[in-house]
């Protein structure tokens, strides 16, 4: 059996050490016994025969900007099969003026309240999911995220708002979504909010809670993924989105 293969895109805000947390991810997936591409331009994602032949994408590239192109190319390998999974910004705070690649990945980060240095609780949502079977609640000290979110996914864990002083706090206590799960046509797509700096990706239930989001996302190829160019695909964007 060939081995599984994926594709690390990292760059953008350096601030997030995209270089770093690519590395953790390479080394987790190399484990598995993935074959591991790691490329540092968005340019990775121009080929579009080659995104629908892998079994997993990871992006890790913070604020910046991407042709429509790239993103139909990266959403029509997702939705024949090809699974996505990331985390912080260098999945849900990549490209702010594309709502495309918002709607894909599930949500958009929209603030930080307290910035780096809050300490917070991760709580677990137990489920019958295997993605966080045995991992308990744990307490993270870094920057806690606040987002927009697509209704449809499936929430694996939260943490509640607020902590930090501000003006959200006037709405009370919210419980929001750190971890997820979605579906992306027959695709699997992952996101864990966590990972601010590679030092958090390196803490033990978040590198788990990584490890088990970047090996469910890569099984979707097998479970009812398509491989042939152009099969399935029924959504290539919306038409504003390209103005």
């Amino acid at each position: 059996m060939s081995a599984k293969k994926a594709l690390i895109v990292w760059g953008g805000w350096d601030g997030h050490e995209p270089q770093q947390v690519s590395e953790v991810f390479a080394g987790v997936l190399r484990q598995e016994g993935f074959e591991v591409e790691v490329s540092d331009t968005l340019e990775a994602f121009a080929d579009r025969e080659k995104l629908l032949g892998l079994d997993l994408i990871v992006p890790v590239w913070t604020m910046g900007e991407i042709s429509q192109e790239l993103v139909d190319n990266v959403s029509a390998a997702v939705q024949n099969g090809t699974g996505l999974a990331g985390c912080h910004g260098g999945m849900c705070d990549s490209f702010r003026n594309n709502v495309d690649w918002q709607f894909m990945t599930g949500g958009q980060w929209v603030a930080h309240p307290g910035n780096d240095g809050v300490e917070y609780t991760v709580n677990i949502r137990q489920s019958s999911s295997p993605l966080v079977q045995d991992i308990a609640d744990f307490s993270v000290t870094s920057e806690q995220y606040y987002l927009h979110v697509d209704p449809a996914i499936e929430v694996l864990a939260t943490t509640r708002f607020p902590v930090a002083e501000g003006p959200h706090a006037a709405n009370g206590a919210v419980d929001m979504p750190v971890v997820w799960t979605k579906r992306w046509g027959a695709g699997r797509v992952y996101y864990n909010s966590l990972g601010h700096h590679a030092d958090i990706v390196e803490l033990p239930p978040v590198k788990e809670l990584m490890r088990r989001g970047l090996l469910w996302a890569a099984e979707g190829k097998q479970n009812g993924g398509r491989t042939t160019a152009g099969a399935g695909i029924s959504y290539s964007g919306m038409a504003d989105s390209q103005l």
